[in-house]
């Protein structure tokens, strides 16, 4: 986090004390750096530059309309996986032709809308569902582009649950039926086939996966011998969220692209979330008790897994720092947990932390990606608020929702 860091002891938002933003905002809170997210995206879209290809954010990872507007004035696109999606990065103002449509569920109503709104491509995973579109496209007297996703049986080897490359996972086609449904494509009168997707899973942080993507797509172009007009390499660019994790040389993997794209007429197109969005914020939280229990110092929380799911739900790591750091230490096992009535609400375990106080406060680092996305009602507890920090500026972008709505419901 190059715009989020300790300045004489005290952590700071650009410009901003943080510590200075709880006396405005109800904690917990999710802040956001805006020139952090600018400098991750130019740093992205600089490292690829050879290839000139088209980014689009995967709005998954997180559909604030604020964060979409922002990146839209940057010149991404967006990739999305629901009707919900779609409709927040048109409201953000993306081109529907900066837009790919993924996901192995879509809905006939999904499907109509993303062929209503004339996205770039909507990227198709079944014969079954192939049939869909271009029924729906023959009804509405459309003509859609779409590519079909391939499953290249190659993994990154991280968390089984983000893995979504292995041939033993729902997403995509394996080689042989990718070959046969191109066949099938050419009699079906309301599609064009445009593209060829590929998405292996998410915080990936070796080239080597991505090298054999590469290798697989190449082959298997040069097998059909179609010349796709797009090539969509998906996203799962990964980050460093502790000390022990790499970061991924994206130079490397931006020479590897340079080297797969010579000869090619096609257009690149990458789908990067967490590489773009996850460093941007810091989930700021108030510590309501200080428990020493079993040789333990339980530091509890006011934000909980329904806030921040990815600890609980991918047992992930996000290194927590105080909003001011003491020169003294709580020593011993330090785990930080939240209020939530689950044994698996628990953020992280680690020896010795900056001496803190009931009525302290924390942030919770690297969350700009999955973090608010991913956040619920459980407990029946409001969504909590989004603040974007701009030099030395802050604003709302988002209400926290107020508990009489939420129980009205």
């Amino acid at each position: 986090m190059d715009y989020i860091k300790l300045r004489k002891n005290n952590l700071c938002v650009e410009n901003i004390s943080a510590l200075s933003l709880t006396k405005k905002y109800k904690t917990p809170f999710y802040c956001y750096s805006l020139s952090q997210l600018k400098s991750n995206f130019d740093n992205f879209s600089n490292s690829f530059k050879s290839a000139k290809p088209l980014v689009c954010f995967s709005v998954k990872c997180n559909s604030n309309l604020s964060i979409l507007k922002e990146l839209k004035k940057m010149g991404s696109g967006a990739d999305v996986v629901s009707a919900g999606e779609l409709l927040k990065a048109l409201r953000a103002g993306i081109n529907p032709k900066k837009i790919v449509f993924s996901g192995v569920g879509k809905t006939v109503e999904e499907i109509e809308l993303a062929i209503k709104k004339r996205v770039l491509l909507i990227n198709m995973e079944s014969e079954n569902e192939a049939i869909l579109i271009n029924k729906v496209s023959g009804k509405m007297s459309k003509t859609t582009s779409v590519g079909i996703r391939l499953n290249p049986n190659v993994t990154g080897k991280t968390n089984k649950k983000i893995s979504t490359g292995s041939k033993e996972d729902k997403f995509g086609l394996n080689k042989n039926d990718f070959t046969i449904l191109c066949k099938k494509i050419t009699k079906m009168k309301n599609l064009k086939l445009e593209g060829i997707s590929v998405h292996i899973g998410s915080q990936i942080t070796s080239t080597k996966p991505f090298k054999k993507v590469l290798n697989v797509i190449n082959k298997l172009i040069n097998k059909t011998k179609i010349n796709f007009k797009f090539i969509d390499l998906g996203g799962g660019m990964g980050i460093s969220y502790s000390n022990k994790e790499k970061e991924l040389n994206l130079s490397q993997y931006a020479e590897f692209v340079k080297k797969f794209i010579k000869n090619k007429k096609a257009k690149i197109i990458f789908e990067p979330g967490r590489f773009i969005a996850a460093n941007t914020s810091i989930l700021i939280s108030k510590i309501i008790y200080i428990k020493k229990s079993n040789n333990k110092n339980y530091i509890i929380l006011d934000a909980g897994m329904n806030d921040l799911m990815r600890p609980a739900l991918y047992n992930a790591h996000h290194k927590i720092i105080p909003l001011k750091k003491n020169s003294r230490s709580i020593i011993g096992n330090i785990e930080f947990v939240g209020p939530i009535c689950e044994s698996s609400d628990k953020f992280l375990s680690q020896r010795n932390f900056s001496k803190v106080r009931e009525g302290d406060y924390v942030a919770i680092t690297n969350v700009g990606a999955y973090g608010i996305s991913l956040a619920s009602n459980y407990n029946t507890r409001p969504i909590v608020a989004e603040i974007l920090v701009n030099g030395s500026k802050h604003k709302l972008i988002k209400k926290r929702q107020s508990l009489e709505s939420l129980i009205n419901n």
